[in-house]
């Protein structure tokens, strides 16, 4: 899950003595459960204003390919262009590649470290790398929840220079930190970043683009791009932070299908023409200003009334925790007690299959069942879920995004589960979380403008055809 939590010098010092030792060299020549992607969103103090990008001229389309549990966006950088593969996470704000094929090390990822998606920028072969400043806004930026000292300051930088404000000294490495316990450490870097353009051929050059090389992960084996409404994030360097963006994600049957792949729309079009869609508010969390926050009145069960959600589900306490975070960084939704507990009961009663307690061991799952399948056809009756956010939004799921088929059908049955999980973090950060899996098959349009998020169920591999994605 998205939650990015400040740490103190003690927490991590000793990786960090370590990871900054072997980055700097570089230069000089959550727990998840069930498979599930987590991934963090970021707690950043107030700092200054961000730098003033100007508005983009050209929309961009980008295709995003669905690895594991998330969906990957490849980034073009450096001169010559090299192409590294990251998590989209509209729950952070920074952007960071691996840095170093050789160098890069991610501790606790040994379940990613053969495999061939995983790949590194290298620094010494881009013509057009350079570390950022430490008098940079955006170094004070990724620095403003590691430590409280200026970054300038930590650079070693003369008094004269700190009161002119003119240091040349490069950003101090620094560590971003994630919720399920993943760490990063890296140094701040500016190169050329390529993206696609409406006309599908052509490309945009984002010179000065500022991502984290990173040297050194704990349980973080592949970059990601931030997509929250920081100063760091990806649409606000692109000139997009006042337009907004959309995704639809493709259905998680098609990960390993390289001949589709879902599209992300970043720019004017991705939210023109969308007045039909369901558009929920956008709450805003005095905590956590640069996330995405909706509120959630309630879930109906089939033809059932509707559980009313706790209002925690859609405001914030004093200390700026609650509210509902949809985040592309979370696979699955996550919902406090005892409202979890409500529906798991809810669903009980509704399911006439028999449960596999066999499944729910193995996949730590609270619910699953098996339900028919003959010759090659397997319907069921499992009842609709149907969430209801502010605004008087209904948004009923695909069948598909609730329960998941968790093996090959044996005989005359498939074992069903489903795919959500208990929100278990102390009452810190989000009340709840709105994940990827459940947000397949729609299109999402986070409409930046009039603060507002969209929903239309869609048929995104025609979406995606439609922009000219799928390969011939």
């Amino acid at each position: 899950m998205a939650l990015f939590i400040p740490q103190t010098t003690t927490t991590v010092s000793l990786f960090l003595l370590l990871a900054t030792t072997s980055f700097s060299l570089l230069h000089a020549s959550g727990d998840k459960g069930h498979g599930s992607l987590v991934l963090g969103l970021a707690h950043v103090r107030a700092v200054s204003p961000p730098p003033r990008v100007a508005a983009a001229t050209s929309d961009v389309i980008e295709p995003l390919r669905g690895f594991r549990d998330g969906y990957l966006i490849s980034l073009n950088l450096g001169t010559p262009p090299q192409v590294i593969p990251v998590f989209m996470d509209t729950g952070s704000d920074l952007t960071w590649v691996p840095c170093g094929n050789i160098s890069f090390e991610c501790m606790d990822c040994d379940d990613y470290r053969h495999h061939k998606l995983i790949a590194a920028f290298s620094p010494s072969y881009s013509s057009s790398s350079l570390r950022d400043l430490c008098t940079s806004l955006l170094c004070v930026d990724v620095h403003s929840s590691d430590n409280p000292y200026d970054p300038c300051a930590v650079a070693g930088c003369s008094i004269s220079t700190l009161v002119s404000g003119g240091c040349p000294r490069p950003c101090p490495s620094f560590s971003y930190t994630y919720g399920a316990g993943g760490l990063v450490v890296g140094s701040l870097t500016r190169d050329t970043l390529r993206v696609h353009t409406q006309s599908n051929a052509a490309t945009r050059e984002v010179a000065s683009f500022c991502f984290g090389c990173v040297g050194s992960t704990f349980r973080e084996p592949i970059g990601i791009a931030g997509f929250g409404k920081g100063a760091l994030s990806l649409p606000s360097q692109l000139g997009f932070l006042r337009t907004g963006f959309s995704h639809c994600f493709l259905a998680f049957k098609y990960v390993n299908n390289p001949n589709f792949t879902s599209p992300l729309v970043v720019g004017s079009l991705a939210i023109s023409s969308k007045e039909h869609f369901l558009f929920t508010p956008m709450l805003k969390s005095p905590t956590y200003p640069n996330y995405y926050y909706i509120g959630l009145e309630g879930i109906s069960i089939g033809n059932d009334t509707m559980a009313i959600a706790p209002s925690s589900l859609r405001n914030f306490d004093p200390e700026g925790n609650g509210g509902m975070l949809i985040d592309s960084g979370t696979t699955y939704t996550h919902l406090p007690e005892p409202f979890y507990s409500l529906l798991l009961s809810k669903m009980e009663s509704t399911i006439v299959y028999t449960r596999s307690n066999e499944y729910e061991g193995r996949t730590g799952f609270d619910l699953c069942y098996e339900t028919p399948c003959s010759a090659g056809s397997c319907s069921d009756n499992l009842p609709s879920i149907t969430f209801h956010f502010l605004n008087s939004v209904k948004l009923s799921l695909p069948k598909e995004n609730s329960f998941y088929a968790m093996s090959a059908p044996r005989g005359s049955m498939v074992v069903k589960c489903f795919l959500f999980q208990i929100m278990d973090d102390g009452g810190y950060g989000p009340a709840g979380v709105f994940g990827s899996f459940q947000q397949q098959n729609m299109e999402v349009v986070y409409d930046l403008e009039k603060e507002r998020i969209g929903f239309q169920l869609m048929d995104c591999a025609s979406s995606a055809a439609g922009y000219g994605l799928h390969r011939k």
